[in-house]
């Protein structure tokens, strides 16, 4: 399995962070590369909830939420991966406080290549440095919309 992480250190409480965090069917607010999102479930967003996310290029993946953990993040389970060339593949975020009034944000993702080792090759020169460039968009972009909650 490999493994990509991001964190960064955001001026923001742990209960404001999970405000946006916790908005799971509105995650193209905070990831840049998501032009939109469909809810595949309806009711509260939790374990179990199922969203839709296209990508600038048409593309698609489908997330479900396999752990939330309110105030502290959440773990989903991607799936529909083609034309990525993974075999399956996680995310996750989690929040814990970082001194007066700030947070720390963790953003990772684990995911397993097809095509055996040249697969892993291809993941480890190609894919985990695509995710780490997208991983550290993301986390800009919602230290940027914390900012402009608290600039308000």
């Amino acid at each position: 399995m490999l493994k990509q992480k991001r964190a960064l250190v955001i001026n923001a409480s742990p209960d404001a962070v999970w405000q946006v965090l916790a908005r799971f069917m509105h995650v193209d607010e905070i990831a840049p590369g998501i032009t939109k999102v469909e809810a595949l479930t309806t009711g509260p967003d939790q374990t179990g909830s199922k969203r839709r996310c296209h990508f600038e290029n048409g593309s698609w993946l489908d997330e479900e939420v396999t752990e939330w953990q309110p105030g502290r993040g959440y773990r989903v389970r991607l799936s529909e991966l083609n034309p990525l060339p993974l075999k399956s593949a996680e995310a996750y975020l989690r929040i814990s406080p970082e001194g007066s009034g700030r947070s720390r944000v963790e953003w990772g993702m684990e995911f397993r290549m097809k095509y055996g080792p040249f697969g892993w090759l291809l993941g480890q020169a190609a894919i985990k440095p695509v995710m780490g460039k997208v991983l550290n968009g993301n986390l800009q972009a919602l230290e940027q919309k914390l900012q402009s909650r608290q600039a308000a």
